[in-house]
């Protein structure tokens, strides 16, 4: 799942950042709303967590273009300002969620995934298919009953396969959903981590490799 964090505070954003890619998110960071606006254009992401007060673009107009734009990402307002009539400003603009600083960082996790879960977005919390079954709240893989260990990023680009229901995916959408956009284009990361989650599976193999399309969970 990959999440944009705009964020002017960089000690706070890029925190943030590191915390959620240790809960396997892919994450880019934005210190203003001009860079969150170009990055929204360019990348797909499930959630944006938005700071009200940004620099250059503010962060109310990033909401605002979100909407009237039809991005079709989650919007997590993130704010020091706490009040009533503030947070439902906030909502009007379009924000999906609200959460106040200071703020705890599981609730931080908690609600990115449960908006990322919405409808018109991404996944139910557990997936399964042909004996595999993920679970994103335990962050558990199971097959045919058998516990499987992944790192992050195969279990990110086995949810991404699950969510496909049995389309193949490319490797340019794997890398543009589970790692983030400081990953080189040109890189084999995908080729590789395939075939460590191949391994870890188990036999029979589960995933197709269809040449010059991309991989599918079959």
């Amino acid at each position: 799942m990959r999440v944009l964090v705009a964020e002017d505070e960089k000690p706070l954003a890029d925190a943030i950042a590191a915390g959620l890619r240790r809960r396997g998110f892919a994450v880019d960071v934005a210190y203003d709303g001009e860079g969150a606006l170009y990055n929204l254009s360019v990348n797909e992401y499930a959630v944006l967590l938005l700071d009200r007060d940004l620099p250059k673009v503010h962060g109310d107009e990033v909401c605002r273009r979100v909407v009237a734009e039809g991005m079709g990402v989650r919007v997590l307002m993130v704010t020091g300002l706490a009040s009533v009539s503030e947070r439902v400003d906030g909502f009007g603009l379009g924000a999906d969620d609200y959460l106040a600083k200071p703020f705890a960082f599981d609730e931080l996790v908690a609600r990115v995934r449960a908006l990322a879960r919405r409808p018109d977005r991404a996944s139910p919390p557990v997936l399964e298919r042909s004996g595999v079954r993920l679970d994103t709240r335990y962050h558990e893989v199971f097959r045919n009953g058998r516990r499987v260990l992944l790192s992050r990023k195969e279990f990110a680009l086995l949810e991404e396969l699950l969510n496909a229901d049995g389309a193949p995916v490319s490797a340019e959408t794997l890398l543009e959903r589970v790692w983030d956009e400081n990953i080189d284009p040109f890189t084999t990361i995908v080729r590789v981590t395939i075939r460590g989650l191949r391994r870890k599976l188990g036999e029979p193999q589960l995933i197709e490799t269809f040449p010059g399309v991309g991989y599918r969970l079959g």
